[in-house]
């Protein structure tokens, strides 16, 4: 099994910055795609960006393209998120996510190793 751990989370005003982290521990070589998702009270659950441990694709939604960045350690095994120009529609549970399939896909169901989750709120 995949254990995952984010870190990163907290308070920023809108126009800030933070760097979220997740390290993966366990069988992680079976996972070949890793992925950052949040959800807001009372929203689905989104995917903000996610990549191939090979680096060679990557992911961005919409909302968050010129603004995130998604990368990968492979030394340590992890994967971090880092949020610039953040805005107040940003707050969320950010999720850490792995899959073991190759290729990038977007739906939350298809993501069978989770973390627990870190907490970014953005004021305005």
């Amino acid at each position: 099994q995949v254990q995952l751990t984010e870190s990163g989370g907290g308070l920023v005003q809108a126009g800030g910055s933070l760097r979220l982290s997740c390290a993966a521990s366990g069988r992680t070589f079976r996972k070949n795609v890793m992925g950052w998702f949040r959800q807001a009270p009372g929203k689905e659950r989104e995917i903000v960006a996610a990549l191939t441990w090979s680096g060679s694709n990557t992911y961005y939604a919409d909302s968050v393209k010129g603004r995130f960045t998604i990368s990968r350690d492979g030394a340590s095994s992890t994967v971090y998120l880092q949020m610039n120009s953040l805005k107040p529609e940003d707050t969320a549970v950010y999720h850490c996510a792995a899959r073991s399939g190759v290729a990038i896909v977007i739906a939350p169901t298809a993501y069978d190793a989770w973390g627990q989750g870190t907490q970014v709120t953005v004021s305005s």
